[in-house]
């Protein structure tokens, strides 16, 4: 079933923090895992959810910046991971299976932003394979740890999806780099992910969402300059961030809403903003935000899902 996309009256706004949301909820027993949990939004999403009482596991390519961002916090744990590297992907997964534990909630974080052409594994285009295909690879590698009496994937998308849709004839951008149409196609692809993931898991109890936090400024923009940040309106002359950019923790609370909120029970594969369902898009200002309609087209998610099964060599949900 596919979820319309329309506001449901959460009773949030764009100015809820993680806190507001999680305010009132035990979540002792809760076990999540936040890629890039240790930096910008990851990092907010990762004490919100320790606060309220959940341990949180934290997969870092940065191990020691994890280590020293967590330190202080006994209900996180850091272990090595780099999305660009699937076979490290694999040894994550492995090793945390080893443990027997399982996973409430899945948040896939991490990513890059409009940074230079950068090729890995096989040659492939660094946005795409990192934001997607290494948390793809993630969640099937995990999925034994999902736990059976259900459990929530939050991807974090963006407005950038605005920008294009994914390039099927060119998915690795082989006949000319576009920063920016690169980092769009791979919020896009996150978004794809959730709702064909939420399909496939529907039966055993699964419920995946995507999720577009806002405009916040965090260490994802370090590889635009600050000139070009004035530029595109985002910070001011004085260098604080422009009207209408939320903080790190107001950024953080839709993805926390998403893997906790009892108002999306049967709502699985939406695409979320500001606590609450998005709309369809009705202007191209990615302030406004919404969803576009190829960011949640079923077709187009199950064709990605075919696709990077057969490239990362892994489809356990299938």
């Amino acid at each position: 079933m596919i979820t319309e996309q329309r506001r449901i009256g959460t009773g949030f706004t764009a100015q809820s923090t993680a806190d507001d949301v999680l305010a009132g909820l035990d979540l002792s027993r809760t076990t999540a895992l936040v890629t890039g949990g240790y930096s910008g939004l990851g990092l907010e999403i990762t004490r919100a959810f320790t606060r309220a009482g959940a341990h949180v596991v934290v997969p870092a390519r940065r191990t020691a910046a994890a280590e020293e961002a967590l330190r202080g916090n006994p209900r996180a744990e850091v272990h090595a991971l780099d999305l660009a590297d699937l076979a490290g992907v694999r040894t994550f997964a492995d090793r945390f299976l080893d443990t027997g534990r399982t996973l409430d909630v899945v948040i896939n974080n991490a990513g890059i932003m409009a940074c230079p052409e950068t090729r890995v594994g096989p040659g492939w285009e660094a946005h795409f394979a990192v934001n997607h295909l290494g948390h793809y690879a993630l969640v099937n590698r995990l999925r034994p740890a999902l736990a059976p009496s259900g459990s929530r994937v939050v991807s974090v998308a963006s407005s950038g999806h605005f920008l294009s849709d994914i390039r099927w004839e060119d998915i690795h951008f082989r006949t000319g780099y576009d920063r920016w149409l690169a980092y769009a196609q791979s919020k896009t692809a996150n978004a794809l992910f959730a709702t064909h993931l939420d399909t496939l898991g529907a039966s055993s109890g699964l419920s995946a969402y995507s999720v577009h936090p806002g405009s916040i400024l965090t260490p994802l923009q370090r590889h635009i300059p600050r000139d070009e940040q004035r530029a595109q309106g985002w910070i001011t002359p004085d260098g604080t961030p422009a009207p209408g950019f939320k903080t790190p923790a107001q950024g953080a609370a839709t993805a926390v809403w998403a893997a906790t909120s009892p108002l999306l029970a049967g709502r699985g594969g939406a695409y979320c903003q500001d606590c609450d369902l998005a709309e369809p898009a009705t202007t191209d200002d990615m302030l406004v935000g919404g969803v576009q309609p190829w960011a949640t087209d079923p077709t187009s998610a199950s064709l990605l899902w075919e696709i990077s099964g057969e490239l990362t060599g892994v489809d356990l949900f299938s």
